[in-house]
């Protein structure tokens, strides 16, 4: 029996398998999930926790329940990819052959990367939302925290879901001004990127709206270091930023076995050919969702697009066939701006964010590059459909390439 192994157990992971579960022939192909982690975590809800839009119940689930019915899963740590060989060792000792391995480890946050982030203010002065622990313990400070200059800190690009920071400062807007505490609070939004986002008309877009609600932006700050004694942030030109709860982005980075087993760069990122995910570095590799290098979002939609159309293209190469060049980076991202509403942008590798109508041309019901209620909507029904529809690799109705059917050129 044939091998088919995935390392990785997540949104792209779990989309691959049940997808590849359905097209592949069962009798013939073993797929075998790998991954060291028994929860599933909704990312997108972390977000969401410290303002008591989702509770913790409501982003956490078993990964059992989304493996495909005669698919093996591990629970375990992954030691070495060794591709030269076809073959995975595992940290509980088990070796897997695999015929074809899918790679979907994601990526993680490493706040010890930037010195005096984890040092004793951690959890106290210094929170984050990027990882549950994080989420849960930034809603304990938010509950009891009476204002001063609050600094949201990315620390370097690429990092998952990146309008996630401007969605956190907007949802704080909204927050503070329902407590009245709006006032008392400075929101400052420090960012390596030269504007709000990296799209410039969606950067443009979205800049006006921080404005707005008077969050400021430091732009091009890269910053070299903390010091939470005198609660302030340093960039590597010298330019400092006092804060009194510094919320951070830390580094994302690829899975360590990545970059030891010769199949990332620097970053742990696992370069790949961008049209068709299959990695430039080891044969019968495939890279998927945040793990590979690809230039477009890591966000949950790219998977979810790039894998429609992967999918079959898989099949393609199980059978000798050419693949074709068919992933164009799309990427739909609703971007939650507070008071009730979104906004939406629709982009690839090559097309910029325009304005119009989703999905429907003319119709919507939601609205590109422009707030509204629909929007918002949108973002908190994603949450069921991803339990429900995306993770067990059924098929939305929406084009996965980008269509500019619905969409204003001028």
């Amino acid at each position: 029996m044939k091998q088919l192994l995935i390392l990785g157990a997540g949104t792209a992971g779990s989309m691959a398998a049940n997808r590849l579960y359905r097209l592949l022939d069962i009798d013939e192909w073993q797929i075998t999930l790998v991954d060291q982690d028994p929860v599933h975590y909704y990312q997108p809800g972390f977000l969401f926790l410290p303002f008591g839009i989702n509770s913790k119940r409501e982003l956490i689930k078993p990964k059992l329940d989304f493996v495909p019915p005669k698919a093996h899963f591990i629970q375990s740590s992954i030691e070495a990819i060794e591709h030269d060989h076809h073959q995975v060792r595992l940290g509980n000792g088990m070796t897997l052959r695999y015929d074809i391995l899918v790679i979907a480890t994601g990526v993680d946050i490493h706040p010890e990367e930037t010195p005096g982030l984890t040092e004793h203010e951690w959890g106290q002065s210094i929170h984050t939302f990027y990882s549950f622990q994080g989420a849960v313990a930034l809603t304990e400070k938010l509950r009891t925290w009476t204002g001063g200059r609050l600094v949201l800190n990315v620390v370097d690009n690429p990092i998952k879901c990146p309008v996630a920071p401007l969605e956190f400062l907007m949802l704080a807007d909204w927050f503070f001004r329902l407590r009245g505490l709006r006032d008392r609070v400075e929101l400052v939004y420090a960012t390596p990127l030269p504007g709000a986002f990296t799209k410039p008309v969606a950067s443009k877009m979205l800049g006006e709206i921080l404005a707005t609600k008077d969050i400021k932006v430091e732009s091009e700050f890269l910053i070299e270091h903390v010091d939470p004694d005198a609660k302030k942030i340093v960039s590597y030109d010298e330019r400092e930023l006092g804060y009194d709860l510094l919320v951070s982005v830390p580094l994302n980075k690829g899975a360590d076995v990545i970059g030891k087993s010769g199949l990332g760069d620097e970053l742990n990122y696992s370069p790949v050919n961008k049209f068709t995910l299959l990695s430039d570095r080891a044969p019968d590799v495939f890279v998927l969702g945040d793990a590979s290098n690809i230039p477009t979002s890591k966000a949950g939609s790219v998977a979810h697009f790039a894998i429609d159309l992967w999918s079959e293209n898989f099949i393609r190469y199980t059978r000798g066939l050419e693949l074709l060049p068919v992933i164009d980076g799309h990427a739909n991202c609703f971007i939650e701006s507070g008071f009730g509403k979104g906004v939406l942008i629709d982009f690839n590798y090559t097309q910029e964010p325009l304005p119009g109508r989703y999905p429907l041309p003319g119709v919507g019901p939601f609205t590109l590059l422009e707030e509204s209620e629909a929007n918002h909507w949108g973002k908190l029904m994603f949450r069921w459909m991803y339990w429900n529809i995306l993770l067990k690799g059924q098929e939305l109705p929406l084009p996965a390439q980008m269509s500019m059917a619905g969409k204003w050129t001028s």
